[in-house]
């Protein structure tokens, strides 16, 4: 049965409204004049093997091994998973743990590389012709090199382009909304990098079998909506570009879709389930690159900015670049940050040390100060709705936070806590200055773990049930086989006693011999 109605795809001019959403200050104006500069080597990286979602990559390499850019040094493991290249050259230093980057600064299994200064490539990937490839080959190309989503997703790219496998796919959407404040290192992208961008679409588009595509641009990028127009006809006819409004989360894949199709995704359903893929410009560039040039994902391009730095701007570092060494690329720091993130201020990571590197999904580094953050005190709820009304997920925000503050983590779940998408609106607009978005991620991480425990236990009864059954098979194969093996003695002592009785009644006896 389908899920939708065919007829609101053709409404190609139409906007159509989402539910809820906010307008922050983007300040953007901090480097959205900034052209993209590219980072000098640094002295250190720092390559994690868990930089996706799914499973943790394989280390191939050992201390003292010598790189070149572009190696795979970790393999994908499972189903759901990425590989891990080189991003330069240079000796291996370590294997092993190194704070991640994330608010918890746990270690996290990391290979550091000492580049030599020689940037020396390896053998790259075989370059393939995209109007000839077939999808096939074009998915396992993006699979070797390692991409992921890189608006922040970080889900393995190939495994998302697989899907037209199980989905009758018929439009690709291209996020390039960028509505995190702040962040400009998309738009960047779009205005200098357009040409290749609309190549990589066009691969895309090759891989999973479809010919409408929406690029779908903020209103305040005027000037990447106009780049992006001028290279419309290389992707094909049905190829477009779509002025979405300035709201965030705009960015987020369901709203988008909703936006620019009229399309509404279901709870926890996924858009291909629609008919509808949604990759990010910036994963279209690097596509683009690993397919045309046989290039893996080593870099990227961030934006660094907030009033914290003394030169905010857009570069493309190493993947495991340190968060040091961009910053002093900048300039340094003006103070003390009050909140230093990877990412956007909405929805992005905070890091308490500047050693962590940075990694596939690091779409920017804010150094915000106390101005910016403006610290205020929380209060109790007044209950005003205003985090319902800006909710873009339809949900009761307020309500859910009551339930997890008296610890009933089923009464939130009731109330929709699995389909936040943790925007951070209804924090944003709450004039109690309740963090309900930290709440909420607290709860959904309880949830994980309790989620997890239940499968542990329920894999643990199967595993112990497999086993009963399996011990209770080689039991009665014993059995079976004893039984048989008497079986046989038997029949062979039978046969025995049977031969001898024959043999005595055949010989001759010895009086009536002598007779």
């Amino acid at each position: 049965m389908k899920l939708f109605s065919l007829a609101a795809l053709k409404r190609t001019s139409d906007i159509f409204a989402i539910r809820g959403g906010i307008h922050p200050e983007t300040r953007k104006y901090l480097s959205a004049q900034s052209a993209i500069e590219q980072m000098p080597l640094p002295s250190l990286i720092r390559v994690p093997l868990q930089q996706h979602v799914g499973a943790e990559a394989v280390a191939l390499v050992k201390r003292d091994d010598r790189v070149l850019k572009g190696q795979l040094i970790g393999k994908a493991r499972g189903a759901i998973s990425a590989n891990v290249h080189a991003p330069t050259s240079g000796r291996v230093i370590a294997v092993g743990h190194f704070a991640a980057p994330h608010p918890s600064g746990l270690p996290v299994a990391t290979i550091t590389i000492r580049p030599d200064g020689k940037d020396e490539w390896g053998p790259r990937m075989p370059r393939l012709r995209p109007e000839d490839a077939d999808p096939n080959e074009i998915a396992e190309r993006v699979m070797e090199a390692g991409i992921v989503g890189m608006g922040g997703a970080v889900f393995p790219a190939a495994v998302k382009l697989n899907q037209r496998e199980r989905y009758d796919l018929h439009t690709l959407v291209i996020n390039g909304s960028e509505c995190e404040p702040y962040l400009t290192c998309d738009d960047r992208l779009l205005r200098e990098r357009a040409e290749e961008i609309a190549d990589g679409i066009r691969i895309l588009a090759r891989a999973v079998g479809v010919k409408k595509v929406i690029i779908a641009i903020e209103a305040n990028k005027p000037e990447a909506i106009e780049a992006m127009r001028r290279h419309t006809f290389a992707i094909g006819p049905e190829a477009r570009v779509t002025k979405v409004p300035t709201l965030y989360p705009m960015g987020s894949a369901q709203h988008l879709v909703k936006a620019v199709t009229g399309l509404e995704v279901p709870a926890r359903a996924r858009t291909a389930e629609l008919g509808v893929l949604v990759h990010n410009v910036a994963t279209a560039y690097a596509v683009h690159k690993a397919v045309r040039y046989g290039e893996p994902l080593i870099s990227r391009v961030m934006t660094v900015s907030g009033q914290g730095v003394k030169r905010p701007a857009n570069v493309e570092a190493l993947i495991g670049t340190p968060v040091s060494d961009i910053l002093k690329q900048c300039g340094g720091l003006t103070g003390e940050p009050d909140r230093l993130l990877l990412g956007g201020p909405m929805m992005g990571l905070p890091i308490l040390s500047l050693r962590v590197p940075v990694i596939k999904g690091t779409s920017g580094i804010l150094a915000l100060m106390r101005t910016e953050t403006r610290p205020r005190a929380e209060m109790p709820c007044i209950r005003c709705g205003g985090c319902v009304k800006v909710c873009p997920c339809g949900l009761m925000p307020m309500e859910m936070h009551a339930r997890i503050q008296a610890d009933d983590l089923d009464g939130a779940v009731d109330l929709g806590l699995p389909d936040c998408i943790s925007c951070g609106s209804c924090s944003f607009n709450c004039p109690s200055n309740i963090q309900l978005v930290q709440g909420f991620n607290y709860a959904l991480g309880r949830l994980a773990v309790k989620q997890s425990q239940k499968h542990q236990q329920e894999e643990t009864k199967r595993l112990a049930a497999a086993r009963t059954a399996r011990m209770d098979a080689i039991a009665e194969k014993k059995r079976a086989a004893m039984a048989k093996r008497k079986a046989e003695m038997a029949a062979k002592k039978k046969r025995e006693a049977e031969a001898a009785a024959e043999a005595g009644a055949a010989r001759p006896n010895p009086q009536e011999a002598a007779e």
